[in-house]
This record gives structure tokens, sequence and C-alpha cells, in this order.
């Protein structure tokens, strides 16, 4: 089994757009990774104190939650998933490009990146 058994009621819910799914099963399959999933992750840093990371990787770690949504396997640490839960990894095609984007329940606030947050501690 992938990561560690965690019991349903305490699962964390992170869901992919399909727009999003679908850019993440063609960047996995161009770079022949179809049976890896995506890490998401929160780190320190940015302008708002937090920031959202995304990468490829093979397997989870041994205490990451492993969420499939839309097709897609996610790999979250226990840190992140206490700032993602109810967060949605989506794809926004704009005049400035194209990217992943998260869409966070949980950010009290937002810098104009999009990709760093604050949340309330409280």
């Amino acid at each position: 089994m992938w990561g560690k058994e965690t019991p349903e009621k305490d699962m964390a819910t992170i869901n992919v757009s399909p727009v999003a799914a679908t850019k993440i099963t063609e960047l996995l399959a161009e770079e022949q990774k179809q049976d890896c999933g995506l890490r998401v992750f929160v780190q320190g840093g940015g302008c708002s104190g937090f920031q959202y990371g995304l990468m490829i990787e093979e397997t989870p770690g041994a205490t990451d939650q492993v969420i499939e949504s839309n097709g897609v396997r996610l790999y979250v640490d226990p840190i992140s998933v206490r700032y993602l839960n109810g967060a949605e990894v989506d794809f926004v095609d704009n005049v400035a490009g194209g990217g992943f984007t998260i869409r966070n329940p949980n950010a009290v606030t937002t810098c104009g990146c999009g990709q760093s947050f604050t949340v309330d501690e409280n």
C-alpha cells in the first residue's frame, strides 16, 4: 500500500480539477512517469509566509497521505495536510500564460502571485 494507512475520518480532502487532471496526466506521459504521483506541499517562504509546491514523485513517503482525485495520485506530508485540507489543484490558462494554482479555503490572505498565502493559526 502507498504511504501510511489513515482512518477514513482522518483523511484530508484535496481535489484536482478536471482541467488540472488532464494537464497532469499529459505531463506524466511526456515524462514517461505514468505510475508516479504529484507531491503537493506547503513550505515557509514567499511574500505572505507560506508557499505552495508541486513536484512529480515516484513513491510517497512513509507518513504521507495518498489521495486520488480525477485519476491523479497526490502525495501529501502530514504538515502540509494541515494547511491544504479542502484545497483544489487547478490549471489556469490566461493571457499571462498557463500554470497550476491551488485554491485553498484555509488561506486568510494570498499574494498577488497566487503562490504565497497566510493562514489564521487560531
